[in-house]
């Protein structure tokens, strides 16, 4: 068993003490009413645009994502959350060092003994949902389940429907597609952008991702017999019947949206292993990006 396999199926328990933890890091946390912005990097910031839909749609406040590496330093936030597996990342501790003194910032990380202990005021640490391989997907999705949990938003069905979706098989014929479509709206265009980084990353296939009303206004014409199109949560009218109309292959979103994102992993690793190739070692890639000056 691959590391990321390992990984990938230990995500319910791992859900289940973030939720627990949550309280514990109330005052780390944003509170409501706050202007926020969530960044990370990679994998990160796709958690971050799930977790700012998911905040400004409950009411809590104003909420923007970023890649760190493009925030807006003209603007004006009151707290700035950062999402870093490894503690390391150049982008995020330079964001996190230029905000020092001016901006009250958080990170959550998986990794207590790294320079982001000290970069942020306040830390959330995840160090049970580590992980050793270069691909994310215990830890993004366990830092986006402690964010739910804090916000009241992280259902009980969310555990139970990650355990169905490590249980049960992958449609048939998903794996011998030539190229992959995830879809999602609102909190679930960040899991859909999410899910195309890991068929990239981890079986180097051609896949994308769009807001589900978008795919409509041009990406559906890769859409044929032979590629699949994946939903992330319910879907908009008439899209289903568009897509095997196409003759393509339409996966439906039944499960809670981050249960189907477990799901998408294990896709990923399904078919890197058709491919012959390693999901810990994907081409070009490193556990953390570190840049020299």
């Amino acid at each position: 068993m691959t590391h990321v396999e390992d990984e990938l199926i230990s995500q319910p328990e791992c859900w289940t003490r973030a939720a627990s933890d949550a309280a514990g890091y109330a005052e780390a946390l944003p509170t409501a009413g706050e202007r926020v912005a969530i960044v990370g990097c990679g994998t990160s910031y796709f958690m971050a645009q799930a977790a700012a839909a998911l905040r400004e749609d409950a009411g809590q406040g104003e909420t923007d994502a970023f890649a760190a590496s493009e925030f807006p330093y003209g603007r004006g936030y009151d707290r700035v959350v950062a999402l870093t597996r490894s503690g390391t990342t150049t982008e995020v501790l330079g964001l996190l060092g230029r905000l020092k003194g001016r901006t009250r910032t958080t990170a959550i990380t998986a990794d207590p003994d790294t320079p982001v202990m000290t970069a942020a005021d306040e830390v959330a640490v995840l160090d049970f949902a580590d992980e050793r391989s270069v691909v994310q997907t215990r830890f993004a999705t366990t830092a986006l389940t402690l964010l739910r949990a804090h916000l009241g938003l992280h259902p009980d069905t969310a555990v139970t429907d990650a355990r169905t979706a490590l249980a049960e098989p992958l449609p048939e014929g998903l794996v011998e597609c030539s190229q992959f479509t995830f879809l999602g709206r609102g909190w679930t265009v960040g899991l859909a952008n999410e899910a195309g980084l890991k068929m990239r990353e981890a079986a180097l296939a051609w896949a994308e991702a769009y807001p589900a009303m978008e795919y409509r206004h041009g990406p559906i014409s890769v859409t044929t017999q032979g590629t699949a199109t994946w939903m992330f949560g319910s879907a908009p009218e008439g899209i289903a019947e568009q897509v095997r109309g196409t003759g393509a292959l339409w996966i439906a979103g039944a499960l809670d949206p981050l249960a189907e994102l477990v799901r998408a992993q294990r896709l990923a690793v399904a078919v890197a292993a058709s491919r012959g190739l390693d999901p810990d070692s994907p081409r070009h890639l490193t556990r953390s990006v570190i840049l020299a000056h």
